[in-house]
């Protein structure tokens, strides 16, 4: 059975300015990108999707064509404002994407089976790939999903607070639901959140979703159903977003089926703040350092 991973790397990075997707962090100018595609090949992957912006087409596939060839098979999508809208009109001031779900929407023609999604610009570890190839192979359908859960204090920033979606999980392990948390920090070796005036401790015991998610072939088609519902209410909004997070929540909430967290011990690391482009370098090079990867990750 064909197992594939999607590729999130439309996004326009504003935060942290620029393309931070095709930054190079490795020894040979591998992008976080790079490391995830290798892991997902060790894990058993066949095919790689990758949502990007059309304009930026040309130099991404001549970046990542030479070193898949004959490793694993690829299929690029673009999501582009006019897709899947039918009649609707956009407004024409409108440029931010319709947002992640909608980018799972764009990939319709090249998908036809189960598939994990995650970002672009984040490193997940080797063992979340293991976990998520294992349960697209042999768990998941169109009632069961999956979420490979983060411990909270392996996705933290040593440069700035972050936002993290805790997730509630039931007594099966399955996903109740995610409350995002805004303001989120070490302070005196405790994880603290302190937001609209709610402040409160975490614990490693409390999983994160980091957007690595497991899904069957009837997601898409729920994207598409759901969107045009979401174009009917904000389509002349322009900065309104169709988030995978909120499709999932609605998949779980109106009892179309479940979606189990998946824990993971790895430690993720990206670029939150462009100060943590060294943080990751460092990463890498200890990754490379202690074997974990070759110095020279495709030759």
């Amino acid at each position: 059975m064909e197992t594939t991973l999607v590729i999130l790397a439309a996004g326009m990075a504003s935060r942290y300015g620029g393309m931070k997707q095709v930054e190079g962090f490795g020894p040979n100018g591998e992008t976080i990108m790079d490391y995830s595609i290798y892991d997902a090949i060790k894990a058993g992957f066949t095919k790689v999707v990758f949502i990007i912006r059309e304009e930026f087409a040309e130099g991404f596939k001549a970046n990542f064509e030479p070193k898949l060839a004959g490793k694993i098979a690829t299929a690029y999508v673009y999501q582009k404002l006019t897709s899947y809208i039918g009649n609707t009109q956009v407004p024409a001031d409108r440029v931010k994407p319709w947002g992640t779900a909608h980018a799972l929407l764009c990939c319709k023609e090249v998908l036809d089976g189960p598939f994990a999604v995650i970002n672009a610009d984040d490193y997940y570890g080797f063992e979340s790939f293991q976990l998520a190839a294992n349960f697209l192979q042999n768990k998941c359908s169109n009632s069961q999903y999956a979420l490979i859960g983060y411990s909270i204090g392996n996705t933290l920033s040593e440069n700035g607070s972050v936002s993290r979606g805790v997730c509630e999980i039931d007594a099966d392990g399955n996903l109740v639901g995610i409350t995002e948390r805004t303001n989120v920090f070490v302070e005196e070796g405790k994880i603290i959140y302190d937001a609209d005036g709610e402040k409160g401790e975490l614990t490693n015991a409390h999983k994160v979703s980091m957007n690595f998610f497991c899904f069957g072939q009837g997601f898409i088609q729920l994207a598409e159903e759901q969107f045009a519902i979401f174009l009917e209410k904000h389509s002349q909004e322009l900065k309104s977003e169709f988030y995978i997070p909120k499709l999932a929540d609605f998949f779980m909430k109106t009892g179309l089926g479940k979606i189990e967290v998946v824990a993971t011990n790895t430690k993720w690391f990206g670029v939150t703040y462009k100060e943590d482009a060294e943080g990751v370098r460092k990463s890498i090079h200890d990754l490379v350092s202690n074997g974990t990867y070759p110095a020279s990750l495709w030759s």
